[in-house]
């Protein structure tokens, strides 16, 4: 039997101006939003009038948010004060976002490594990871790392090994195989493998060159769009995939990356059907 994969995407990924965004969202057929940066700030620091607003879209349009994305644990270990204000401040008052909108997800990142940096740091790696899952797990919410070129967590197998080493219910991946690119790792299919049973996201971007240097429209650049798609409705691994556009113009950009993946899933769609 198929898995049907729905597609969502970062609200800003075509505007910053939520209402702005969910206008051309609704017009092409989404309804799950991912929250990153909206007009006033990022995700939590953002103003009440502008929060309302946006309770009152998500309410009228029945939306569903499907993770906040407040960019926290891109310092490297050695930021202490910094990593402390994000575990004790910025990720409470995002967790206390994520349950006004029912977002069950909160997307973190993976300490970015210093040169040199000793692997015996990834203990302490586990130990950050470890109180923030906890903290997100008294609130009911699932934290999924996003793995990054030049982070503890870049590839694959590395985020997977972080992730068994946590041991936390909660705590997952938001799997992003255009970020895993330019690791010694095909993020497709070697680190998806890798990573398969830990994913609770999905982020979708292209590149050619790496995911930091410039990210090209889906289809145009490296990654296997069309095998991981397939690879996860086969193993039904999620129920939708985000899409992370990040090349300009956005607006433009974004409606073109909806209609290739919709075409992808309608070509894996009907491919099934063929196959007995």
């Amino acid at each position: 039997m198929s898995h049907h994969l729905a597609l969502g995407i970062v609200s800003d990924e075509i505007s910053s101006n939520f209402a702005e965004a969910v206008h051309y969202g609704v017009e092409w057929g989404i309804s799950l939003y991912e929250l990153r940066v909206l007009t006033s700030g990022r995700v939590p620091f953002v103003a009440p009038e502008e929060w309302e607003g946006v309770e009152r879209i998500v309410r009228t349009h029945r939306l569903t948010v499907t993770a906040l994305s407040p960019g926290i644990f891109k310092h490297p270990l050695s930021k202490k004060s910094e990593l402390d204000r994000e575990l004790t401040n910025v990720l409470p008052k995002t967790l206390a976002k994520a349950k006004q909108l029912n977002a069950r997800c909160v997307i973190v990142f993976g300490f970015q490594r210093e040169p040199n940096e000793p692997a015996s740091n990834e203990n302490l790696v586990v130990e950050w990871f470890q109180r923030a899952a906890d903290r997100a797990a008294e609130e009911g919410i699932t934290l999924a790392v996003e793995n990054e070129p030049g982070f503890w967590c870049d590839s694959g197998s590395n985020t997977a090994r972080i992730i068994e080493a946590v041991r936390r219910p909660n705590f997952k991946a938001n799997w992003d195989p255009c970020n895993g690119f330019g690791t010694p790792e095909r993020p497709f299919p070697e680190g998806y493998e890798a990573i398969k049973k830990h994913i609770a996201n999905v982020h979708v971007k292209d590149t050619k060159r790496g995911a930091l240097i410039e990210c090209v429209p889906v289809g145009e650049g490296a990654i296997n769009w069309k095998g991981q798609l397939a690879a996860l409705i086969r193993d039904r691994i999620v129920q939708h995939v985000t899409i992370e556009t990040h090349c300009l113009p956005l607006i433009e950009q974004s409606r073109r990356n909806v209609q290739t993946l919709r075409s992808y899933l309608a070509e894996i769609s009907s491919l099934e059907k063929v196959t007995p």
